[in-house]
């Protein structure tokens, strides 16, 4: 995940330029931008410099060689920005490989490409700052399981770890839904609280109490996930999809893994520690060691005895929320290296309907031990979002793992 604060905007331009930084606060280029001089548009990366002018990517994959006289303006913004009041004038030395702009020009005298009347150009240093602020942001925040909603007093409570909290919604409070169909923020839509329902999967940045019993919301994001865990039973390349007969349903069920799909696979030594964590017991089924070494992320998994009182659910649901939050730190997969027989761990889009195939958000392989410390597939689960940090939260981490 990455998730960013995507504001509504009022001009066609700056509709463009949000499109080039999804994940970060938009420009709201105004009525300054509006009255930018007629001509056609192109938005996209930076992809090489030259004395005269550009190149850029657009986000459909399209190159446009773009000149820039020496006369045309160009309007450095920050991430966040408001309007065009705020730009600061640069030229065109100030433009490097990887930076967002937006040009506005009229077509090349000779051969494709554009002639530039105006250009607004965002740093990328300042696009990864903003990002990770942001990241930093809703790792502190919250996550968890909806267990309730009043839309009416704007509270909804969640179930975050073995924790309850509160989030109180206000008329400021920015809300999104993820789409039926990805995995991607930058697809979530701009939603209400009255479409959030029991049983969702919420992640919220905002105000924390002092005992961090109620968060203040500035922004949350839902969504209806799947959870299912068993054998791989046939695996279609083509297709991009995997089959296996779910712990909980004993049903078969066919998920796509496509390129947006977060693919992992657990160490042996680090699955069988999880799996002890899960039975309250000390090395494993195995006997792993305590330190799995070499394992990335291994310093912060989950070994040992449960904590003091936990029973066998709360032992599980801790111990899902410790591999959600480690998840980012596994070795990668892919569809080419999962093979039949395989145990894995899967959260899915949830299908608007029963001909739609579930979507993977993530897959995590390797989980052998974990399945049979967990034979029913009941409460172990993941969380739809891996990016970790959370703090002991269900949900650990921000959406979209990158996604995100």
């Amino acid at each position: 995940m990455r998730m960013m604060n995507v504001a509504k905007v009022c001009v066609r331009v700056s509709v463009m330029m949000a499109a080039l930084v999804v994940g970060v606060p938009t420009v709201q280029v105004m009525a300054q931008a509006a009255a930018a001089p007629a001509g056609q548009r192109a938005a996209g990366t930076v992809k090489s410099t030259s004395a005269t002018g550009l190149t850029l990517t657009t986000t459909a994959g399209q190159d446009v060689v773009v000149t820039i006289p020496d006369a045309v303006k160009v309007l450095m913004v920050a991430p966040g920005s408001k309007d065009l009041k705020s730009a600061t004038p640069g030229s065109l030395g100030d433009v490097a490989v990887g930076d967002k702009v937006l040009v506005v020009g009229d077509p090349a005298a000779s051969g494709p490409g554009l002639t530039a009347t105006r250009v607004i150009l965002m740093k990328a240093g300042a696009i990864a700052a903003t990002h990770q602020a942001e990241e930093a942001a809703w790792t502190k925040g919250g996550g968890g399981i909806v267990k309730s909603v009043d839309a009416a007093t704007g509270t909804i409570v969640i179930a975050s770890g073995l924790k309850t909290v509160t989030v109180m919604v206000t008329p400021q409070t920015i809300v999104r839904r993820y789409a039926g169909g990805s995995v991607r923020f930058a697809d979530a839509k701009v939603s209400t609280i009255a479409q959030i329902q029991k049983g969702d999967q919420l992640r919220v940045r905002g105000t924390k109490s002092a005992d961090g019993s109620t968060i203040t919301a500035d922004e949350l994001v839902s969504g209806m996930f799947r959870n299912y865990s068993g054998l791989i039973s046939a695996i279609d390349a083509s297709a991009g999809t995997v089959t296996l007969k779910d712990l909980t349903t004993k049903k078969a069920v066919t998920v796509a893994v496509g390129a947006n799909s977060d693919v992992r696979r657990i160490p042996p030594m680090l699955a069988e520690r999880v799996a002890a964590r899960m039975k309250g017991t000390g090395a494993g089924a195995a006997g792993a060691p305590a330190g799995a070494q070499g394992v990335p992320g291994a310093q912060g998994a989950p070994g040992g005895h449960g904590a003091p009182g936990e029973d066998g659910a709360q032992r599980e649901r801790s111990a899902g929320s410790d591999l959600s939050q480690m998840l980012s730190r596994l070795p990668t997969e892919t569809l080419a290296g999962l093979k039949v027989g395989d145990a894995v761990m899967i959260v899915a889009t949830s299908p608007s309907s029963d001909t739609e195939t579930p979507m993977a958000v993530t897959l995590l392989a390797g989980v052998d031990a974990i399945l049979r410390a967990s034979p029913s597939g009941q409460t172990m689960t993941l969380s739809p979002w891996s990016l970790g940090g959370g703090e002991g939260g269900e949900g650990g981490g921000g959406p979209e793992g990158g996604q995100r």
